[in-house]
């Protein structure tokens, strides 16, 4: 039997572990410095804005498509398999437009999803304040709606995937330090602090963590991984009643802000997120700064006044890996050797395109079954 090992157990790496276990003849090994959903999965909104994006060709529409479609399945067989329930928000994606967008570009990508076979809808301000009478800046002045875009709770979703693929005989070691890796006589040797672990093929999908890991015992090159630490805020609140309609809540977006109604909560909603750079240093991790998440709050409640009702419950961050001088997400072999798998530097879409990223490595390593 064919062994696979997975350094990291984010979204991004359990949704690779599920899938390979779907896999015959393969044994599958993941290994995580810490317990499963922590670092930029568990900061994240798991907004999943893929036929919404302006993205219409090449790999990042491709892995947009791929994932949308898979997350159609993946969930209602996760709650199968596990009797987990994922919260899921299928309301759809609303995406607000303002005085100064250009509303014939919408039109235009509108009508590209429809000859692609999706729905975009654009919706006149009459329309929107009928339907989300909750939106109401002066300034807003249509909305496009994406029906078939969603959210998705990381967390329970990457547990999930977890106990699923635990169900489907992947070995799973947590709180264990992998340092490094180097090409033997029989595969590859992984070194961590547990020991030694022999592996045909190894997938990096540690987020930050991967730029460690990237080269190996290859020699270093111009082309070593690269990525800088982005922190994003958060919060949580809650409300007497919800936005709007209750029968109705969708995400909405604008201005880069995010109002998330949280499935199966008591009106509570995930309000963010800020996107915060480092300075100087491009590896060294931003601190919070509190006066961006209060603006991403102030906006939140200028776009949806009846917010400033809400109770805030805590407030929360996270670093995101965003590659340098190149497009996320990195997912392709590693220069020198192809059994060395990158699946990494996701940035703000690691929820958006594990489905597609844990995709493109079955494939790899299929083909080479």
């Amino acid at each position: 039997m064919k062994q696979v090992a997975i350094v990291g157990c984010g979204i991004v790496g359990a949704t690779i572990a599920y899938e390979l276990s779907r896999i015959s003849g393969l044994q599958v090994m993941v290994f995580d410095v810490q317990p499963p959903a922590q670092a930029a999965t568990g900061a994240a909104l798991g907004v999943l804005m893929g036929i919404i994006s302006h993205k219409t060709k090449g790999r990042a529409w491709a892995m947009r498509q791929i994932s949308i479609r898979r997350y159609a399945t993946l969930i209602p067989e996760l709650e199968a398999a596990t009797g987990c329930t994922i919260p899921y928000n299928s309301y759809g994606i609303l995406k607000l437009c303002f005085v100064d967008d250009d509303l014939a570009s919408w039109e235009r990508l509108i009508t590209l999803r429809q000859q692609q076979e999706w729905q975009l809808q654009l919706w006149q301000r009459d329309q929107l304040r009928a339907i989300c009478p909750q939106v109401q800046h002066p300034e807003v002045i249509a909305a496009v709606y994406s029906p078939q875009d969603g959210q998705v709770d990381p967390t329970a979703l990457t547990l999930a995937l977890v106990q699923a693929a635990k169900q489907n005989g992947v070995y799973f070691r947590f709180n264990v330090q992998v340092q490094g890796w180097q090409s033997c006589s029989n595969g590859l040797q992984l070194h961590t602090s547990e020991g030694d672990w022999t592996a045909d093929w190894v997938v990096i999908a540690a987020g930050l963590g991967s730029m460690s890991l990237s080269q190996g015992s290859l020699p270093p090159t111009a082309h070593a991984l690269k990525m800088q630490p982005v922190l994003g805020q958060a919060m949580r609140l809650r409300l007497d009643q919800p936005l709007g309609n209750p029968a109705f809540q969708p995400v909405i977006t604008g201005q880069d802000i995010h109002i998330v109604p949280l499935q199966n909560q008591n009106n509570e909603y995930w309000i963010g997120a800020t996107v915060e750079f480092p300075t100087a240093d491009l590896t060294a991790s931003p601190i919070a700064a509190p006066h961006r998440l209060e603006a991403v709050w102030q906006g939140a409640r200028a776009l949806c006044p009846a917010l400033g009702e809400a109770t805030i419950l805590h407030r929360w961050s996270g670093l995101r890996p965003r590659p340098v001088e190149r497009a996320a997400p990195i997912v392709e072999p590693v220069a020198g050797d192809s059994r060395v798998l990158l699946a990494t530097g996701h940035y703000r879409n690691g929820v958006l395109l594990a489905p597609a990223t844990a995709q493109w490595v079955c494939e790899w390593i299929q083909q080479s079954l």
